[in-house]
């Protein structure tokens, strides 16, 4: 640290992850895939003499076979290890058959290893059942310190090492469940829910130095924040506006450290700042950089001011946010926007965001929102689209548009709509029920789900937490809810935008709905992002080309 000098520690064939400091420096653990070899089902006869034969064939006999980002996945499990933090050689703790995930934790003692797996023979079923596991660092003996149904992950020992904090929650086979603080003694026992009252979902947990309490983060109406909660449950709130390095649109995020005496690290953000390193949390925080002051010293941005309205359904509460073009005039009239987040179970805020300040800087309003489904307020609004996504979202959105449209500057007949992923699922659910946006984009969407369920990269997840029964057994609510069902009725010229890497929402889905609204003479175009997965905008040109293909398309069909 003090030379800036770099040495390497280790030779690895494998990428590591989850790197983890002992408490005493001397080992850094981390989790590698370790391959392993595949039998062939059939074995080729030998090669004629000057033959040139076509690529072996590939026999696929697991449950995940591929991964959004990570392609098709090859023969192994992930392990953990441990090497000297001087280097050498690192040391395989875990074997078999099994998946070990991070993040990683020392006992303070040095002697254990904790992290999170499913190990038991049905794991391809169950993907969001996992213990918590510890490792004994010489003997190589594992524990398992967690039985429960649910994801348990996230361990971490107390300074004294007598306990261990770590997440989950009891898997009630809900689309959405809060996750919980829990901690428990170093050996299992006395595990006990430490954030029974709160309603947040509990991120980042970190022991304060004195072993009597844990900071964390967590989302509230769409703003991260950082808090402290004792093993009593009472719980402070020490910092807002923690942002992340994810700009692209205005999700919520970010990660944050704690010293020894309790000050906090973290990235602050705001709407018209990607973000700073601010310290504090004690009741003042301090900016310490100004990161982007050469960029945002000569750009104008647009306004991004909070909404609040009732939806037409039920009058429930949605919150959301307005963003006015630079130099906005109030008695002029503008094009609207109506930007949708996916997930469905993810949040927006009032962060920064490349996307929207790009639609805002062309000349248009834009309103995002978190319709019910987001998280962050709680599970009995993040739960409230249970077997029935997209559902009553629409009358959230569209209420949101009417109470935009109330305020007097919007331009009627110049309204249009967007979304990626769960976002792009309610674009074509919203333009299948009305007719009122002048063209829409949907990206990376889900328009039939049968055949989504069937080929995403998570078969043994969305059948059981999003529907009430796989396909086969529920056909009808998988059709009443894929927006393939309402393509009868689409009229709003339509552009679709897809990663051609894209295993989560896969380009199969795209293309059905395309050919659909071909067949049917609706306005359509088909934008293909070569070599891009569900986040295709990863790369800042993916960014800019998807950015520059929705605004082309928006203006082509613009009344002037």
């Amino acid at each position: 640290m003090d030379s800036g000098e770099t040495a390497l520690l280790t030779n690895l064939t494998q990428a590591p992850a989850d790197l983890s400091w002992s408490a005493d420096g001397s080992s850094i653990a981390f989790t590698g895939f370790v391959p392993a070899d595949q039998e062939p089902l059939a074995k080729p006869p030998k090669m004629p003499e000057g033959a040139s034969w076509a690529p072996p064939v590939t026999v696929i006999d697991r449950m995940v076979y591929r991964a959004d980002g990570g392609g098709y996945l090859k023969t192994g499990s992930t392990h953990v290890f441990i090497v000297a933090a001087e280097g050498g050689t690192p040391r395989q703790l875990t074997r078999g058959n099994f998946d070990h995930s991070g993040p990683l934790a020392f006992s303070p003692d040095g002697k254990q290893l904790a992290f999170s797996a499913n190990r038991g023979a049905d794991r391809d079923l169950h993907p969001m059942n996992a213990d918590i596991h510890a490792v004994d660092i010489d003997s190589g003996d594992i524990h398992q310190l967690t039985t429960r149904d649910g994801p348990d992950h996230s361990a971490t020992y107390s300074p004294d090492g007598r306990r261990i904090a770590y997440l989950g929650f009891d898997d009630r086979r809900q689309g959405y469940q809060v996750t919980q603080l829990h901690v428990m003694n170093r050996d299992g026992s006395d595990a006990r829910v430490v954030s029974i009252g709160f309603d947040r979902d509990v991120e980042l947990p970190t022991w304060a130095a004195d072993g009597r309490s844990l900071y964390y983060a967590y989302d509230e109406s769409g703003i991260r924040k950082i808090g402290n909660i004792g093993l009593d449950g009472r719980v402070r709130t020490l910092a807002s506006g923690v942002g992340s390095a994810d700009i692209g649109r205005p999700y919520t995020g970010g990660d944050f450290s704690v010293s020894r005496n309790g000050d906090l690290a973290f990235a602050q953000t705001s709407p018209g700042n990607p973000g700073d390193v601010a310290v504090g949390g004690k009741g003042s925080v301090r900016v310490l950089t100004a990161l982007n002051a050469d960029l945002f010293g000569h750009k104008l941005l647009g306004k991004v001011e909070r909404m609040s309205w009732k939806s037409a359904h039920d009058g429930l509460g949605i919150e959301g946010w307005l963003v006015t073009p630079p130099r906005f005039d109030a008695q002029k009239k503008y094009p609207l926007i109506l930007e949708i987040h996916g997930g469905p179970f993810t949040a927006y805020g009032p962060n920064f965001s490349v996307e929207i300040q790009r639609y805002a800087a062309a000349g248009y309003l834009v309103l995002y929102a978190n319709p019910r489904g987001s998280t962050s307020y709680g599970e009995h609004f993040g739960n409230a689209i249970h077997h029935a996504y997209p559902g009553h979202d629409f009358d959230d959105l569209m209420s949101g548009v009417d109470a935009v449209i109330a305020r007097g500057n919007v331009d009627t007949d110049n309204l249009f709509v967007t979304g990626g992923s769960g976002g792009g699922v309610l674009t074509a659910w919203i333009v299948g029920k009305t007719d009122r946006f002048r063209a829409a984009v949907v990206a990376k969407p889900v328009i039939n789900w049968t055949s989504f369920v069937l080929t995403a990269d998570l078969p043994n997840f969305f059948y059981q937490y999003w529907f009430p029964a796989p396909p086969w057994e529920a056909q009808e609510q998988y059709w009443k809810r894929s927006p393939l069902s309402l393509v009868g009725n689409v009229k709003t010229p339509t552009m679709l935008l897809t990663g051609e890497a894209d295993y989560r929402t896969p380009m199969g889905e795209t293309e059905q709905y395309y050919q659909a609204l071909k067949l049917r003479r609706v306005p359509t175009a088909m934008v293909r992002v070569p070599e891009a997965s569900h986040g295709l905008t990863a790369r800042p040109s993916n960014q800019i080309a998807k950015i520059d293909n929705i605004l082309a398309w928006f203006e082509k069909f613009r009344k002037r």
